[in-house]
Order: structure tokens, then C-alpha cells, then sequence
């Protein structure tokens, strides 16, 4: 799938909180956003694409996710947060090279060759792994540690990365191969950007393998790396991006470029990204994994790299250069976003309301991020309707048809986007603060549930008003541009 991530330590966002967000770029899936309830009996699952049946525990918790509307390939879940207060956003489509794969092969689904054969069941991936994992996890380490460990006992058909957050730490995990694994936290005062390539470039393998405090992995790395001559290093100092990822010629088109430009909008002082003499440029190999941020990041931060189409460079297709570069490399907010979902445990609010999950829907260069408690047993019907048909009674699609609209008409449209997003984004804010002020006040358990799901459906009834204005608005500039238009003075 390819997707663009970013993670944000708990002392490097503006208000301690830690922070998970990525864009679901599965090519034009409709989406919604669900609970699901409690259960208390141990069931099984049925993975679509590999034919895999999962036994899965008992007392598995609430949790919510951004499935796709039709189940053809699956359920798809994408991220959540369950009622421990654990996030998870899963999967980030990761690289590796042909010594890896070679070493330990992905567990492909297999056919039935003839009648007499039996079908030979593939392993877990992107379609399966927050149901599998999200409603059973009471920490972010847990939540490696289960997806470790299911990743090791039936292996997986694609290379995958995937981060797991709690109030106080972020964790990212990175398949090698259809068995192994490493996870990294995330330092409490960087962030990290991820975009579709293998990415943690430093990697304590001894940590890992003994005290566990910032490094986890599969119980045979160390075999796996040495008997496969898989560390590239001279000096000993492990680099999983050099011994388990990929530097393809694609690679520096698709990937890189989209790391470059997160890296430089949130740290432009701290290298030198540009002209004949960058430090780094898009087609760097060596790109920081993490960096620690020149300010500290906010919602609004995270959501402009990740609606990024390459702004005040000569390779924005939006922009005003004639040069031959423009365009050249592949956009973060692309056509082809499903959803974005930032997910942020506020450490200053009660446990029951810590927790906001920030949605958009479609093209991130068009759309807008509206906040959501997530401790809720249903979610706004507004963003939970969407249906496989286009229509205008869901923020899936009146996201989809603004974005396409804008796109075709940008010089007359952009600014009504720019106003929307605005406009969005402060209403999201200041309903949060009307209810949090609310929930302060207010100690009564159901009564603080009853209010959480007001504030969402508030939320919900602003940005349908919201998202109706602004289409008629990209509407008319669109339908002015048509190749019929014509006008003629009777006068």
C-alpha cells in the first residue's frame, strides 16, 4: 500500500503529547470510520487474501478503525485506538532486496493444483493486522510484541511497517522478510518520516536482544543477519535501511523525495536541503530516520507534510515553474489518498477523553482533518455511511468530488480550499475546547460518554455545512471552465 507516515515523540509535540499519523493511499477505496464493541469469547479470523485462519483471544477490548466500505479484499482496518488508549496505524508498504526475501521468502497464498490438492494458506498483512492485534494490546510495547509474535507464527505475504503509541512512548516496526522483525521507539524528542522504503537507519542489535529498552526484534536476528551475510557495515554499528532495505533508481522518485520534503519543512535551519551543495537532496540514500524538529510539531504541521505536493520548489505540479523538474517526483498528498488519520493522546486531559483521532478523507492537498474523541461506543453517521455509490450524505465523497473539482479548476478554486481548511481546522479546535471544558465539569461516567459522543456529532454536523459550501463553491469554478462555456451581450 503505498502510504506516508510521520511519528511524533511526546517532548517534540507542542503539548506532550505523542502522535501518529499517516496517509492510506489504497487507490480510490471508499472509507469510514467505526466502533467496534467489546467481546468476550476467543473467535477466529478469516484473512481474505490468504485464506488464513487466526485463532484469535478472548476479552478482546472496544476499539475503533478506518475499514474500506467494500470487503473484496478484505477488511483493511488501517488504524484505531482501542479503550486501553492504544493506537495503532498499520500498514506503512516497506522495501527490502533480494538477500532478505531470498533468506526468508514472504508466505505466499498457494492454490489448489488439482482436486486431490489442498490450497496452502499465505501469511498475515495490511488486511488483517490491526484486527488482529489492536483489541488485545494495553501498551504500545505490547503492541509490537503481539504483532511480533504473530508475524513469527505465520509469517507475512509483503513487507510491512507499522506504529504503535501510548501516552508516554512510540514504537515503529519493520518486517524483514516473511518471519523477522526489528521496532525502534521513537526518541521522546524527534519525529520520524516514513515513506515507502525500509527506514530505521541505526539499529541496536544488543539491546534488542538483552535489556529491551528501545530496541525489540525476532528472537533470531542475530543468526538470521549472520548466517545470511546480511550487515553491510565496517564498523560494527548495525544500519537495517543498508542490510535489509532497498536503494533502487525508483527508489529516488518515489520514496526519498517525499522523506526530503518533510525533513526540510520541519527542520530548514538544521541542514541544507537545497542548490549544488544540500546536505541532502530528494534522491538521498542517507536521509535522517528521525530528527529532532527546529519548533515543536503540531496537528497542523503534521498535516501539511502529509498533504505535501512538493510547495515553494521547483517540482510542485501545482506551481509556476517552467521547469523540467516540475512534477518529477510522486506527491505526498496525491490523487490517490484515501484517508489520513492523526492519532494524538493528549497527557493533560482525563484518561476516558485523552484521546482525539483526526480524520480526513480523499486527496490531502484538498481536504480537510476534523478531530474525533475516540473513547466512544459509535461514531457520526456522517462519517461512518459511506456507501460503495457516490453521494453527498457522507464526508468520504463530498471529499473525493471536492478534491477532483479543485484539482481540474486550481488556480480558481485554491483559495476556497485554503479557506475551508481554515475554517475546518479552527472549528475542530474550538469544539474540542468546548467540550473538553465540559468534560471538566463534568464527573459522572455515562454522563462524560454521553458528552464525547455530542462533541463528535457536532464536529460531524459542522463539517457536513462546511463541505456542502465548499463544493458548491469548486462546483461553480469548475462548471465555468467548461469547454461549452460561452457569453454573448444581447445589449
Amino acid at each position: 500500500m503505498p502510504c506516508t507516515t510521520i511519528l511524533v515523540g511526546k517532548k517534540a509535540s507542542h503539548d506532550g503529547s505523542t502522535i501518529i499519523a499517516r496517509n492510506d493511499d489504497g487507490g480510490f477505496e471508499a472509507k469510514r470510520l467505526l466502533a467496534h464493541s467489546a467481546r468476550e469469547k476467543a473467535s477466529t479470523y478469516k484473512t481474505v487474501i490468504s485464506h488464513l485462519t487466526v485463532e484469535l483471544p478472548e476479552n478482546a477490548m472496544r476499539y475503533t478503525d478506518c475499514p474500506n466500505v467494500t470487503k473484496t479484499n478484505g477488511v483493511w482496518p488501517a488504524c484505531g485506538i482501542n479503550e486501553a488508549n492504544v493506537a495503532m496505524t498499520a500498514t506503512e508498504t516497506i522495501t527490502s532486496n533480494a538477500r532478505v526475501i531470498g533468506a526468508d521468502p514472504y508466505v505466499r497464498y498457494q492454490k489448489k493444483k488439482n482436486r486431490s490438492a489442498k490450497e496452502v494458506p499465505g501469511g498475515i498483512g495490511e488486511e488483517d493486522l490491526v484486527t488482529l492485534v489492536l483489541p488485545y494490546i494495553h501498551s504500545a510495547r505490547e503492541g509490537v510484541l503481539r504483532a511480533g509474535a504473530l508475524l513469527e507464527q505465520y509469517g507475512t505475504y509483503e513487507p510491512n511497517g507499522m506504529a504503535f503509541a501510548d501516552a508516554g512512548e512510540v514504537w515503529w516496526l519493520e518486517t524483514i522478510g516473511g518471519h523477522h522483525w526489528i521496532a525502534k521507539r521513537v526518541p521522546d524528542d524527534a519525529y520520524v518520516v516514513m515513506p515507502n522504503q525500509l527506514g530505521i537507519d541505526q539499529f541496536d542489535l544488543e539491546d534488542a536482544l538483552g535489556a529491551k529498552k528501545n530496541h525489540l526484534c525476532s528472537a533470531d536476528l542475530d543468526d538470521f543477519i549472520e548466517n545470511n551475510h546480511l550487515d553491510l557495515s565496517w564498523n560494527g554499528v548495525l544500519n537495517p535501511r543498508d542490510a535489509f532495505g532497498s536503494h533502487d533508481d525508483s527508489d529516488h522518485v518515489y520514496n526519498t523525495p517525499r522523506a526530503w520534503f518533510m525533513l526540510r519543512y520541519l527542520n530548514p535551519h538544521s541542514k541544507k536541503w537545497d542548490g549544488p551543495n544540500a546536505d541532502y537532496t530528494p534522491r538521498s540514500d542517507d536521509l535522517p530516520w528521525c530528527m529532532v524538529p527546529e519548533k515543536k510539531i503540531t496537528p497542523e504541521d503534521v498535516k501539511y507534510v502529509l498533504s505535501s505536493h512538493y510547495q515553494g520548489t521547483l517540482y510542485d505540479p501545482y506551481g509556476s515553474s517552467q521547469s523540467d523538474q516540475k512534477g518529477a517526483f510522486r506527491s505526498i498528498g496525491i490523487n490517490r489518498n484515501d484517508f489520513m488519520a492523526l492519532i494524538q493522546m493528549r497527557p493533560d486531559q482525563p484518561e476516558d477523553s485523552r484521546v482525539l483521532e483526526w480524520i480526513a478523507f480523499a486527496s490531502n492537498a484538498f481536504n480537510v482533518m476534523v478531530p474525533f474523541y475516540a473513547n466512544v461506543t459509535t461514531t457520526p453517521a456522517y462519517l461512518s455511511n459511506t456507501t460503495g455509490a457516490v453521494s453527498t450524505d457522507n464526508f468520504y465523497w463530498n471529499s473525493r468530488m471536492i478534491a477532483a473539482m479543485a484539482d481540474a479548476a486550481y488556480s480558481k478554486s485554491v483559495f476556497h480550499i485554503e479557506r475551508y481548511q481554515l475554517a475546518a481546522a479552527s472549528a475542530g479546535h474550538a469544539n474540542i475546547n468546548t467540550y473538553d471544558a465540559k468534560l471538566r465539569h463534568e464527573q459522572d461516567a455515562s454522563a462524560r460518554a454521553a458528552l464525547r459522543e455530542q462533541a463528535n456529532e457536532a464536529m460531524a454536523d459542522t463539517i457536513r455545512g462546511l463541505a456542502a459550501n465548499t463544493l458548491d463553491k469548486v462546483l461553480y469554478e469548475l462548471s465555468c471552465q467548461m469547454k461549452n462555456c460561452y457569453s454573448r451581450s444581447d445589449a
